[in-house]
């Protein structure tokens, strides 16, 4: 059943990923993935696919993985009523000081974790618009599509990403993964979330506006010794055509074509799917061993000061 919490998604905003060799990722995401670096601070590299400031942040780190997600709230109003619904829930939501928004170019933000994955959601209202174009190079990137993650206790964290976090079932295949909206988004999916031994990044995805991006793709990454995970092939439930590959630290990286789009009102009910590989690819695809090994979920306490909340707030 679909839950209207007092806020509203933009979009999905970034991914910030851990990285063991900040510079040969920057390398990599930027030449061979196709983003563009805006800046690097703080062991912190700020790369975008759009006119936003940042679809993805690396951070130098000693163990690959996911660090948290950013979704784009619609106006500062939904973030503060996001901040008193999360409060009212007992999930100890804190604000983002002003110093890290103004260091990342962004408005207001809140950051809460969920509890059975352990996965850190930033939500935020306003990431800068860039006066410069994003330049599409070696593939025509659109925007950061999803992330996926696994999740050791399933059930309960898909439930509380509807519950809690107000996203929507788009389609789910039974016991493997549920595909879900960060709605009024019309994507069909901008996070999934799959059960698992134990929490951890899947994979990010980046939609681009040209199939053929999907084919040159496959010969550059090859061209590279850039290992091939799965694909390309073509997704039942998202109807989108895509191929995934693995970045220096074995994250896995998906291009995808296409995608359903669903209407604010009158969308039609989430589909269940047979758990076969033919629910996954109609292509025949075969995913190699490490699709989807993309290192554990960042799980350190989040510290932000009595008196940074303050400041954020009065």
């Amino acid at each position: 059943m679909d839950i209207t919490l007092p806020f509203r998604y933009r979009k999905l905003g970034y991914a910030a990923i851990n990285v063991t060799d900040l510079d040969r990722s920057v390398a990599f995401y930027r030449d061979i993935v196709g983003l563009e670096l805006m800046q690097t601070e703080d062991d912190v590299a700020y790369l975008r696919c759009s006119r936003d400031h940042h679809s993805i942040l690396l951070c130098q780190a000693e163990e690959h993985g996911l660090k948290r997600v950013g979704f784009e709230l619609e106006q500062e109003s939904d973030v503060r009523a996001a901040f008193d619904h999360f409060e009212r829930l007992d999930m100890a939501p804190v604000w983002v000081s002003k110093e890290e928004a103004r260091q990342m170019k962004q408005g207001l933000g809140l950051r809460v974790r969920e509890r059975h994955s352990g996965l850190l959601f930033e939500l935020f209202a306003g990431n800068m618009h860039v006066a410069r174009p994003f330049v599409q190079t070696v593939a025509k990137i659109a925007r950061i599509g999803h992330v996926v993650i696994g999740a050791e206790n399933f059930e309960a964290s898909r439930d509380s990403l509807v519950r809690d976090f107000g996203f929507r079932i788009s389609d789910l295949i039974e016991d493997r993964i549920v595909f879900m909206r960060c709605h009024p988004n019309p994507f069909h999916h901008t996070f999934a979330v799959g059960p698992a031994s134990s929490s951890h990044f899947h994979h990010v995805n980046f939609m681009v506006t040209d199939i053929d991006d999907i084919g040159k793709a496959l010969y550059r990454i090859r061209k590279h010794d850039v290992k091939v995970v799965f694909g390309p092939g073509r997704h039942p439930p998202s109807d989108s055509i895509f191929f995934y590959f693995l970045d220096p630290d074995g994250i896995t990286v998906e291009y995808s074509f296409g995608m359903e789009e669903f209407a604010e009102h009158g969308a039609r009910p989430p589909r269940s799917m047979e758990p076969v590989p033919e629910s996954l690819d109609v292509w025949g695809a075969v995913p190699d061993g490490q699709f989807g090994r993309s290192g554990p979920i960042e799980r350190e306490a989040v510290e932000v000061s009595t008196q940074k909340i303050q400041k954020v707030v009065g």
